[in-house]
């Protein structure tokens, strides 16, 4: 079994610092395998904020994966945006974009979907797709196959953010790759369920996360999830910081078993209950 924290979101320099001992607490706490962090470290990409960053990922006792997010690339600078957008983030985070972590029950692959000449939307190009496949298909033994990205393949009905470009071709592409896993945050919300159900495509289990440190709440509280991989089961336990409580507790549970057709959801009374 494998222990994945999923965080996203963080976006320092509009973060809540009430929360950092607590959320920076309840990680190290949790003892996970990995801790992968979906894009926007920072609110501005600014140095001071990237140093903040910097800070709270080199308090984390486990190993870290990091994918950038779009808020990691220089707003009002335009020429720094076009020119070396990566510059802090290389700086302060990582030199690799498209990080991967491996071993002899998980990959787990960072893609960078950022796009430098958009302010929000993103793109899941086809090279990125070709360095999945290529990734997927060296791996021997079965082992389950995670992406991190920043931005979500699917929305929910009535999101207002636009989808990035590539998603329907990137669905469809992880869906036949046999990925089990999408990690993604940048909406600020939560959800844990398959893709959308299709005729014939294998169904991929998407996992978002909210945000774990930013003021910007829209409607959710700040949170991260906890995934447990083992074998053919994937449990998802959200914690969150509710309104006036000074740590992170564990707000939904949720059960995913692997069969024929791909990633479904089971109801907890069909197994175990869940367990931190």
């Amino acid at each position: 079994m494998r222990r994945i924290v999923h965080l996203s979101d963080l976006h320092f320099g509009r973060d809540r610092p009430e929360l950092l001992e607590p959320l920076l607490a309840a990680v190290n706490a949790l003892a996970p395998d990995l801790v992968a962090i979906s894009g926007d470290l920072t609110q501005r990409a600014r140095e001071g904020q990237f140093r903040a960053a910097r800070a709270f990922v080199d308090r984390i006792e486990a190993p870290v994966l990091i994918v950038p997010g779009n808020h990691d690339v220089p707003l009002h600078n335009l020429i720094g945006r076009v020119l070396w957008p990566w510059r802090q983030y290389k700086r302060w985070v990582s030199r690799e974009l498209e990080p991967e972590f491996r071993d002899d029950e998980i990959i787990v692959l960072g893609v960078n979907t950022v796009n430098n000449l958009a302010h929000q939307s993103g793109l899941f190009s086809r090279r990125a797709l070709g360095r999945i496949g290529a990734a997927f298909r060296e791996t021997k033994g079965r082992r389950t196959r995670i992406v991190v990205a920043h931005h979500p393949l699917e929305h929910q009905p009535g999101e207002r953010k636009k989808r990035m470009r590539g998603a329907d071709d990137a669905m469809e592409e992880l869906a036949s790759l046999k990925a089990d896993v999408i990690l993604s945050g940048h909406l600020h919300s939560w959800r844990a369920a398959p893709f959308t159900e299709k005729e014939g495509r294998s169904a991929v289990l998407q996992v978002h996360a909210g945000t774990g440190l930013s003021s910007r709440l829209r409607g959710e509280e700040n949170d991260f999830n906890l995934l447990k991989v083992d074998g053919d089961v994937i449990d998802v336990t959200r914690y969150v910081a509710a309104e006036g409580a000074a740590d992170f507790a564990v707000a939904q549970r949720c059960r995913f078993r692997r069969g024929a057709g791909g990633w479904a959801a089971q109801t907890l009374d069909e197994g175990a209950a869940v367990s931190e």
